[in-house]
């Protein structure tokens, strides 16, 4: 024993006196990254390493005082003595000119009062935009997904890197890259759905997007992502945060590792959240071969692997995976957990620890090599600081705004038309109620705003509210019949009626680890009135529009069966009552698609338009047949008639490829947008396969009468799947293509594998 604390004690003064260990300048920007890390990494003690791997939140004493300057608490102060990982959301609540000299002042700070001038990581996320004040507000992802436009996402997150970067961040907790399929679940709108091909697509575009195509990164124009939650997260059971996965490895494989797949390899994302959540029984914070063997061994991911909130200490206290804090500390170590966010009964103990068990150090040096290798490649060695100038031209940049509206006007989703009911001749004298819980403030000035000098007239009443607002755990307000009998009256004068409903921040949120704090929800159906709201105007036999407001899918069967239109917003941008109103009034034809399947009960769980073909056998008792809208659907003004669909070949090789195409004809009198969707399903397989999958889509735009070949690429690449074996294997046998406006709407044709 006597020996072991010799040596621990001989490595600790070798690390903390290593200033001439190395013969190069880290300071030298002449060198490679590597050469740089490798010049700092034997100058630092073991403290100093240790503190490279924590991360903290600005909340307990990192803000400005009265007068703009920062103000630090004593806590602060002494995190960061050693230097530090990074801070989470420092400046989050005030306007980006602010931040930005705050966090120039947080970040000088930091460099001048550690030994070797490290800078520190500010870390932000995005669910609407830079979640901070005075950011351009964006539509949730989920929202984004509706567009099914790769690029728009790609340019929606380029300013979000922008801005961010802007008031002084440098990495960003997002975009998710969880497959989310049980509206149950409070984030479910954090994420783009629950098809892997579509979220695939979205989340490489948002990572190549927010860290300017890589390049923006050492430029210091764009911020890193942090793909998350790897992996499963979205699947907890009975949709309650927290809660086990149960999920097949096959799945696991398939469908939600190739978003995150796609993360590292096409978009390069700097780096990879793991999810609160286990797999097969190994919880994912403690598990090596899930972080390490698929993410770093099959994937060369080389960025680092951050903690969800305290997630390492939880393997001990919560997980019951670790028989103490600090075996929970080694477990999320050797695991690869680079950098453990907020916990203080974690990584903090590993400086004790490595006393007791020199090896740690190797795999402490293997994660501060990753963070120290990240700050390098963000160039805030060289570059740490942001010109304030600069911030006050870029933020909130009016391309920028622009750039909200046309995403929005590109994401809502017609899901009902009966009869044409929409658009609204907007040079006709009518009036128009606005009402329902969901209206804001300043809705009826953005419809007066987006329709201009026209013959409509406004008139507006929210009603009630949902809930009463509370933001842990919201209650539900009781049904007030005076306020619903208001309502009905204001419809009774109003030639059409527009009603918002739906769900909002309170209604569908992230339940945090506190017992008080909730977010998720046992069922789907619309809360409070809503539904009886809906039946006592439908009653009037006016015209009724519902406007869709919410951040979880809904079983909205009265909303379907008895409104004469139905666009479904999910949660849009600031400018979102006015994208609406564009659209209800015919200046743009809307062009969303569900990017999720829309069930009619609760009951119907699991339940996404990919099950296994075995999963539609059976209906249930008393039930209708079939979700209420289909993942994929929405209509438009315009006409889309699909013909002629062809392949250049019946039979496709493992090294070869064919071409299926189909014609696309606007028979409609507008010129509108249309998602053309392939979906591609294996008729036999040698383990039960997916009813269809979505393989390929296009977003065109059609002039009134023109008309287009819409093209795909069928690689065999899109035809694997994992086998019996477990390994990826492609099987020849016969496979069905179909070409449509959704997952239930297409034209198919069928083509071959030989091998």
């Amino acid at each position: 024993m006597k020996k072991l604390l010799i040596l621990s004690l001989s490595i600790t003064l070798f690390y903390a006196c290593g200033e001439t260990a190395s013969k190069k300048d880290y300071k030298d920007a002449s060198l490679s990254i590597d050469e740089r890390v490798e010049a700092l990494l034997p100058l630092m003690s073991t403290e100093e390493k240790v503190a490279q791997m924590r991360i903290f939140h600005a909340n307990i004493g990192a803000k400005p005082d009265a007068n703009g300057n920062l103000k630090l608490s004593d806590r602060v102060i002494k995190k960061l003595k050693l230097g530090i990982a990074g801070v989470k959301n420092p400046g989050e609540h005030i306007d980006p000119v602010a931040a930005a000299k705050m966090n120039n002042e947080l970040q000088k700070y930091i460099i001048e009062n550690n030994r070797w001038g490290i800078p520190a990581l500010f870390v932000t996320e995005s669910y609407n935009g830079v979640d901070a004040a005075g950011s351009t507000v964006f539509g949730r992802p989920m929202t984004s997904a509706a567009s099914f436009n790769p690029e728009l996402v790609q340019r929606q997150w380029d300013v979000v890197g922008k801005e961010a970067r802007l008031r002084g961040m440098h990495m960003c907790h997002s975009p998710e890259a969880d497959i989310v399929r049980d509206p149950r679940f409070g984030r479910m709108s954090e994420a783009f759905g629950e098809d892997t091909y579509l979220t695939t697509q979205m989340v490489k575009n948002a990572i190549i997007g927010v860290q300017g195509n890589y390049e923006g990164l050492g430029n210091g124009t764009h911020i890193g992502a942090v793909a998350k939650h790897f992996a499963g997260y979205g699947q907890v059971l009975g949709g309650s945060n927290f809660a086990a996965i149960e999920i097949s490895e096959r799945t696991l494989i398939d469908e939600i590792y190739p978003p995150f797949e796609a993360a590292v390899k096409e978009a390069k994302t700097l780096g990879i959240m793991a999810s609160h959540g286990d797999l097969n029984g190994v919880a994912s914070h403690g598990n090596p071969e899930l972080l390490t063997g698929v993410l770093r061994d099959q994937w060369g991911f080389d960025g680092y692997v951050v903690s969800d909130s305290n997630d390492i200490a939880r393997l001990y206290y919560f997980m019951g995976v670790a028989e103490s804090p600090e075996a929970a500390a080694q477990m999320g170590l050797e695991a690869g957990i680079d950098i453990d966010l907020y916990a203080e009964d974690s990584y903090s103990y590993l400086p004790k620890m490595v006393e007791k068990n020199p090896e740690l150090m190797k795999l402490i040096d293997r994660s501060v090599r990753r963070v120290l290798r990240t700050k390098f490649i963000l160039g805030l060695f060289d570059n740490p600081y942001i010109d304030l100038e600069e911030t006050k031209k870029g933020v909130r940049a009016a391309s920028s705004l622009e750039l909200a509206k046309e995403s929005d006007l590109e994401s809502v989703i017609l899901l009902k038309n009966d009869d044409n009911t929409l658009p609204l001749n907007k040079n006709k004298s009518t009036r128009v109620a606005l009402l329902g819980p969901l209206l804001k403030e300043n809705t009826k000035e953005m419809f007066e705003a987006a329709i201009g000098d026209a013959k409509v007239k406004f008139i507006a009443e929210k009603g009630f509210n949902l809930t009463n607002e509370k933001g842990g755990a919201p209650e539900l307000l009781k049904r007030d019949p005076k306020a619903i009998a208001k309502l009905v009256n204001t419809a009774k004068r109003a030639d059409v009626v527009v009603l918002f409903l739906g769900g909002d921040e309170f209604t569908a949120k992230e339940a945090y680890f506190s017992n008080s704090t909730l977010g998720d929800r046992a069922t789907i159906d619309p809360v409070g009135p809503q539904d009886e709201l809906v039946e006592k105007i439908t009653a009037l036999g006016k015209k009724v529009i519902v406007v869709l407001k919410h951040r979880r899918t809904l079983s909205i069967n009265t909303i379907a069966k008895e409104a004469d239109a139905i666009l479904d917003t999910w949660d849009l941008s600031e400018f979102g009552d006015h994208s609406t109103a564009k659209i209800i009034f015919g200046d743009v034809s809307p062009s969303g698609k569900s990017p999720v399947t829309i069930p009619r009960s609760i009951g119907q769980l699991p339940y996404h338009y990919s099950m296994k073909e075995i999963n539609y056998k059976k209906e249930y008792l008393f039930l209708e047949k079939g979700p209420i809208y289909p993942f994929g659907h929405g209509l438009s003004y315009g006409d889309f008639e699909y013909s002629d669909i062809k392949l250049s070949n019946s039979e496709i090789t493992p090294e070869s490829e064919i071409i299926a195409s189909v014609t696309v004809t606007n028979k409609g009198n507008v010129k509108a947008k249309e998602v053309v969707q392939m979906y591609l399903k294996d008729e036999i397989g040698s383990v039960t396969r997916p009813d269809k999958e979505l393989k390929g889509f296009d977003k065109i735009e059609l002039a009134a009468g023109e008309s287009k070949t819409v093209s795909f690429t069928i690689n065999p690449k899109m035809l694997e799947f994992t086998g019996i074996s477990m390994e990826k294997v492609l099987e020849a046998g016969d496979y069905t293509v179909k070409i449509g406006t959704s997952s239930q709407e297409y034209l198919e044709t069928t083509f071959k594998l030989k091998k």
